[in-house]
């Protein structure tokens, strides 16, 4: 409802209109909440019962109602009083300004912090757990980013390629028995030699049919997963996936045969953490190198060439930049981050099973991307952390929990529809042009005289 609806002919605050307003939103609140919230099934001796829980119902209604009743206030008191912008507001190139800065202080002080985390006194095994998962979708989500946010590609199935590297480093590791730093490269160059072959296929696609087909292909790759059960053991998976070793001291009680743990080598006493704490460190160094490489990639002329494609893939053609190569650059070294992050994922499991790449995932990934702001490297990092920890902040809601996510999701893209940081700075700045002056014509001089 907009501002003047809520507002009478003589600028006053219509109260009847907005009470009317937000007992139709609590209706429409009542219908939802009777079948997802007041009604659940259970189980008896007698078998599935239901268990109406209409107290549940009646304080989503009177959510509903009080929170629409405030926001129509809001929307009267902003219609009504518009403060005029002032020069130093946070828009435009000051909100650039300001984010750039933000980026150039924030930034290392974040990667301290994290770098610190393991030994602060509340850093236990629950927060480090969270944290890797955190990391782990930011690793993603800067890998999907080349592909959406820089090259303008709307890609559905990057689960693929998170699929991809957790299957090669799982049957590279556990039929040759090589260690986690041969496999990891490998299994990165496979995906990448995957996103290559998705490429191809969708060079003269755009926009939802891209989307389309990326998803189509995402579902090839579990479906293979799934019934190739020769090779990659269907839906049993694969089990005892080989754990990475700190330079061959391995986080075991004993060591094997002929070798030192890690914990002895030391001098120190056995702790399961000391290996949690070694998968934090490894995937946080992972995620600082896909972030570097990436931000290096957007200064050399294949990262201007993405931004080209994604403005106007016409003028890029234009400018004799060739989309097919830009295409592929995109998909290939977004596919190969994702290989990393699904290698990571295999040796911090143990265990795989194409249940853990299903379109969900990319779903999650890609809402991480356009959540952030798309081509946004700390918005990216603000929307995981929003998303997958704020799934942990709300697992004591029990089976509210993704609702109450859902919501949170949904109010803060009515806030900030383009992402939460949509304003990006340009890769190039073209320096101002130098206009000469505009000098008087001689006629014009000799008539003045």
């Amino acid at each position: 409802m907009a501002a003047q609806h809520v507002r009478s002919a003589e600028g006053a605050i219509d109260l009847p209109a907005i009470v009317k307003d937000c007992l139709a939103a609590a209706l429409v609140i009542f219908a939802m909440a009777v079948p997802i919230i007041g009604l659940r099934t259970a189980d008896s001796s007698g078998g599935l019962t239901i268990d109406y829980r209409w107290a549940d119902v009646g304080y989503a209604v009177l959510a509903g109602f009080f929170g629409r009743l405030a926001l129509n206030i809001w929307w009267a008191y902003r219609g009504r009083s518009r403060p005029k912008p002032k020069a130093e507001a946070i828009t435009g190139d000051n909100f650039g300004a300001f984010m750039k800065k933000v980026g150039l202080y924030g930034g290392p002080v974040a990667i301290l912090f994290a770098f610190v985390m393991p030994a602060l006194p509340f850093a236990d095994r629950y927060i480090l757990d969270v944290s890797i998962l955190v990391l782990t979708y930011i690793m993603l989500g800067w890998g999907l980013n080349i592909v959406v946010g820089l090259a303008g590609l709307l890609d559905l199935g990057y689960v693929a390629f998170y699929a991809v590297g957790a299957y090669s480093y799982a049957l590279i590791a556990s039929s040759f028995g090589w260690s986690f730093w041969v496999c990891l490269p490998l299994a990165g160059v496979f995906a990448c030699f995957f996103g290559v072959i998705l490429g191809f296929p969708v060079l003269r696609l755009r926009g939802d049919y891209l989307a389309i087909v990326t998803l189509g292909f995402g579902e090839i790759i579990r479906v293979v997963l799934l019934n190739w059960y020769e090779f990659t053991g269907g839906p049993d998976g694969i089990s005892g996936v080989p754990r990475p070793s700190f330079f061959g001291l391995e986080f075991a009680r004993f060591a094997p045969e002929g070798g030192t743990t890690f914990h002895e080598f030391f001098g120190l006493e056995f702790s399961s953490l000391h290996r949690i704490i070694f998968l934090y460190y490894l995937i946080l160094i992972l995620a600082l190198i896909t972030n570097f490489v990436t931000l290096r990639l957007r200064k050399l002329p294949v990262g201007r060439a993405w931004e080209a494609l994604r403005e106007d893939e016409i003028a890029c053609r234009s400018l004799g930049i060739n989309p097919t190569n830009t295409k592929l650059t995109a998909f290939a070294i977004g596919a190969m981050f994702g290989g990393f992050a699904g290698s990571f994922f295999a040796t911090r499991q143990g265990f795989i099973s194409p249940e853990s790449f299903t379109f969900i995932e990319s779903a999650v990934i890609l809402a991480i991307v356009v959540l952030g702001g798309m081509g946004s490297q700390i918005g990216v990092v603000i929307a995981s952390v929003f998303l997958i920890g704020g799934t942990e902040v709300f697992r004591e809601l029990e089976q509210y929990r993704m609702l109450a996510f859902g919501g949170a999701m949904v109010l803060i893209m009515i806030w900030k529809p383009r992402g939460l940081l949509a304003h990006r700075e340009p890769t190039l700045k073209l320096p101002p042009s130098r206009k000469p002056e505009a000098r008087p014509l001689a006629g014009a001089e000799g008539e003045a005289a």
